[in-house]
């Protein structure tokens, strides 16, 4: 069984609740993950940059935070924070709304929790190819470029630190 929690801790965007938790339940289906729990939580800036800072010891404030808590062969439990300010001010620049700018986020946390990463240009590529698939399930084109598979103009990486507990 799938379970998604979506919290919202800020006063800036109302999120789309059942959105979110359908992309995420998207992402662990797609990726045969019948039995997870994941939490979603949508914050401001200054909570991010909080844990952007205590986990990955980066200044500032990100999009995504993923963590994975647990992983095994029949389960996963995981964590993606986003930054509905981000959002909003990431948004205009791609021509979309902030609500599909903060389901990107909530796609791009989830696919770092089923084990696809940015790190490489190839797999950097086959996440685009996932956020793409998974974007267009709710009427959503991407913003990507199609040459270099990266986002039209700069926007602050993602962080994915991988926190197991045992």
């Amino acid at each position: 069984m799938i379970e998604v929690e979506v919290t919202n801790h800020q006063s800036h965007l109302a999120p789309e609740t059942a959105r979110l938790r359908a992309a995420v339940q998207a992402v662990l289906e797609d990726a045969a993950t019948p039995d997870a729990t994941v939490s979603v939580a949508v914050v401001d800036d200054a909570t991010i940059e909080q844990l952007n800072g205590r986990y990955l010891h980066h200044d500032g404030p990100t999009d995504v935070l993923s963590f994975v808590l647990q992983r095994s062969a029949d389960h996963l439990e995981g964590e993606v924070v986003v930054s509905a300010e981000r959002a909003l001010a990431v948004a205009p620049r791609f021509g979309w709304t902030a609500a599909d700018e903060l389901l990107l986020y909530v796609i791009h946390g989830a696919l770092h929790l089923v084990g696809y990463d940015d790190d490489t240009r190839p797999r950097r590529a086959a996440m685009r190819r996932r956020e793409r698939a998974c974007l267009a399930r709710f009427g959503v084109e991407a913003r990507f470029r199609a040459r270099k598979d990266c986002r039209l103009s700069v926007r602050e990486s993602s962080a994915h630190p991988r926190r197991e507990r045992r």
